[in-house]
C-alpha cells in the first residue's frame, strides 16, 4: 500500500497521544478518591497507577483487538476502500486525544470510551454514510450516561450507610471496625478478583475461565485476603492523642489501607480494558496498511501495547492532577471510609455490567459512586455547580469527538488521496 510507513508512523504518534489522554483523564479518575480522601499522596497514586495500569495494559491488554471499536461501524460498508478506514481511525485517534486534552485541562472527568466512539461515529456517518453506523449501539452507549452513575450511586449510598450504621455511629467505632472491616475486605477482594478476570484477563487467549469458576476463585481469594486483613486489623491500637482531635482517626486509617487495595485492583482492570481505546484504532491502521485489507480483528504487535501502556502512565504523571482534584475533592468531601465505599461500589457496578452486557463507562461509574457517598450526608454536601459542569462535559463528549474527527478525516483524505 502506498504511504504504508507514513500511515503506521502517524498511527503510532496519534495512538500514543490518545493513550496519554486516557492516562491524564481516565486513570486520574480511578486514583482520585484515594488521593482526595488523603489515603495516599499524589506521588503514591502515580506510582501505583504506573505499576498496575502498565501491567494491566501489557499483560492483559490483549493479543487481538477489535479493529472497529465497539462494533459501531459496519466493515462491509468499506471493504473495497481500506484507505477510508485508515483515514477514519487516524482522525478518530487525533480527535479523541485532543478532546481528552481539552477536558483534562479543564479538570472534566469524561469517558475515554465515549470520546473514541464519538470520533468513530463522526467519520463513519459523514465519510462513509449514515447507514454504515450501528445506531442501536450508539443508543445503548448514550443510555449508559444514566445507567452507570445511577447504579453505582445507589450502591455507594447503601455501602456508606452500612459503614455508618455498623461502625461510625456506634459507641466504640474501632471495636466495630475490627469486627466488620474483614467483611468489607472480603467483598473488596471478591469483586476486584472478578473485575480482573472479567475485564482484565478476558483479552488473554490462553486464559479462559468459566463464570462459575470465576466466582469460586474470587470467593477463595476474598476469604484468604479477609483472614490476613483481620489479623493485621486486630493488632491496630487506638492513637489516643489523634482520637481527641478526630474521633474516627484510627478507623479511617483502617479504611485507608483498604483503599490502596481497591485503587490497585481498579488500575489493573482499567489498564487491561481501556488501553483498547488507544490500541484498537492503532492496530486497525497497522494491519490495514500492511495487508491492504480490512479485518474484523487485528493481531497486536508487542510495540502497540507498549505504546498504550507508556502513554497511559505519562498522561497521569504529567496532567492527571486536575481531574484527580475534581473527582477527589471538588464534588464532595471524602474521607477514606467514604472513598472506599465509592471505589467498591464502582467495582461492583463494573462487574455486574460486564456480566450482563450493560454498556458502561468507568468514569461515569466512579463519579456516580462519589455522588452517592456525598448524598449519604445530604444534598448540601455536594457541590452542585461542579456536578453540573461534569454532566455538561459528558453530553458534549460524543458530538465534540465527532466534529473533530470529521474535520481531520477530510484533511487526511485531501492530503493522501
Amino acid at each position: 500500500m502506498e504511504y504504508q510507513t507514513i500511515y503506521i508512523t502517524l498511527a503510532g504518534v496519534f495512538g500514543l497521544f490518545m493513550a496519554w489522554g486516557i492516562g491524564a483523564n481516565d486513570v486520574a479518575n480511578a486514583m482520585a478518591t484515594s488521593v482526595g480522601s488523603k489515603a495516599i499522596t499524589v506521588k503514591a497514586a502515580i506510582l501505583i497507577a504506573a505499576v498496575f495500569e502498565f501491567s494491566g495494559a501489557i499483560l492483559a491488554g490483549g493479543e487481538v483487538t477489535s479493529t472497529i471499536r465497539k462494533g459501531i461501524v459496519d466493515p462491509a460498508s468499506i471493504t473495497d476502500k481500506p484507505e477510508l478506514l485508515i483515514f477514519g481511525m487516524l482522525a478518530s485517534l487525533l480527535a479523541a486525544g485532543i478532546w481528552l486534552l481539552v477536558a483534562s485541562k479543564k479538570g472534566w472527568p469524561v469517558s475515554t470510551t465515549h470520546s473514541i466512539v464519538g470520533a468513530v461515529v463522526g467519520f463513519a456517518a459523514v465519510g462513509i454514510g449514515v447507514d454504515a453506523v450501528n445506531w442501536s449501539k450508539v443508543g445503548s452507549i448514550v443510555m449508559s450516561w444514566v445507567v452507570s452513575p445511577l447504579t453505582s450511586g445507589i450502591m455507594a449510598f447503601l455501602l456508606f450507610q452500612s459503614v455508618q450504621v455498623l461502625i461510625l455511629r456506634t459507641k466504640d467505632p474501632l471495636k466495630k471496625a475490627k469486627q466488620y472491616v474483614p467483611i468489607y475486605i472480603f467483598l473488596t477482594a471478591f469483586f476486584l478478583t472478578l473485575l480482573t478476570i472479567k475485564k482484565g484477563l478476558k483479552h488473554v487467549s490462553d486464559v479462559k475461565i468459566e463464570s462459575v469458576d470465576a466466582y469460586l476463585y474470587a470467593a477463595i481469594i476474598g476469604l484468604i485476603i479477609a483472614v490476613i486483613g483481620a489479623i493485621f486489623i486486630s493488632k491496630i491500637k487506638a492513637d489516643e492523642a489523634k482520637e481527641k482531635e478526630f474521633h474516627f482517626h484510627t478507623v479511617e486509617k483502617v479504611f485507608a489501607v483498604l483503599m490502596v487495595i481497591t485503587a490497585s485492583g481498579l488500575a489493573f482492570a482499567h489498564g487491561s480494558n481501556d488501553v483498547a481505546n488507544a490500541v484498537g484504532p492503532l492496530a486497525a491502521v497497522v494491519s490495514t496498511a500492511k495487508s491492504g485489507m480490512i479485518t474484523g480483528k487485528s493481531a497486536l504487535d508487542a510495540w502497540i501495547l507498549i505504546v498504550g501502556g507508556i502513554g497511559i502512565v505519562i498522561g497521569l504523571a504529567t496532567y492527571g492532577r486536575k481531574v484527580m482534584a475534581t473527582v477527589g475533592k471538588k464534588i464532595t468531601h471524602l474521607t477514606p471510609s467514604r472513598g472506599f465505599a465509592a471505589e467498591l461500589a464502582a467495582s461492583m457496578t463494573i462487574v455486574v455490567a460486564s456480566s450482563t452486557g450493560m454498556p458502561i463507562s468507568t468514569t461515569h461509574t466512579l463519579v456516580g459512586a462519589v455522588l452517592g457517598v456525598g448524598l449519604a450526608k445530604g444534598i448540601s454536601a455536594i457541590n452542585l455547580s461542579v456536578v453540573r459542569g461534569i454532566f455538561a462535559s459528558w453530553v458534549i463528549t460524543i458530538p465534540a469527538g465527532a466534529a473533530l474527527s470529521i474535520t481531520f478525516f477530510f484533511i487526511l483524505k485531501a492530503i493522501f488521496s
